[in-house]
């Protein structure tokens, strides 16, 4: 069982709250407000659990710069008024954001809780989990190496 402290307890429950203002704003046709508020508790619940310097290294990297553009670039087009297309860029942007956290989200899925790591170890289900693992390990790898070369050309 992993410990948490006070501060990370808090984010868990900001992004939880997070989730759930995403639902209702999808359910009732991706109301703006809701939007919104999803996406100050997702960014406030982040910094919360990982902590402040790590949230901004995770954003302001060099080579994600591509990434962040999409993520916050679709926040400031939900809060102007078009949340449908500002959803669909933030998918985008946090697909490309954490890409290479997914294997390592599967890796502690599989070992920690007891029903949905023995449901991710089925043979079929576990060959499609590494497969998309390996995608999003070369998707995040790829952007590291471009960046590397753009910075020793």
């Amino acid at each position: 069982m992993i410990l948490l402290t006070v501060t990370q307890k808090i984010g868990m429950g900001l992004m939880g709250f997070g989730v759930l203002f995403l639902l209702f704003g999808m359910i009732l046709f991706f109301d703006k407000a809701l939007l919104d508020i999803r996406n100050v508790l997702f960014v406030a619940g982040l910094a919360f659990v990982i902590g402040l310097g790590r949230t901004f290294r995770i954003f302001f990297q060099m080579h994600k710069m591509k990434a962040m553009g999409f993520f916050f670039g679709a926040v400031f087009v939900v809060l102007i008024g078009c949340p449908v297309i500002g959803m669909i860029f933030e998918i985008y942007g946090f697909f490309l954001l954490f890409s290479g956290l997914f294997p390592v989200v599967v890796d502690f899925i599989r070992k920690e809780p007891p029903v949905l790591g023995s449901l991710l170890n089925l043979p079929g289900i576990r060959s499609f989990v590494d497969k998309v693992g390996e995608n999003f390990e070369s998707v995040h790898q790829s952007g590291v190496m471009a960046q590397e070369s753009r910075i020793h050309a």
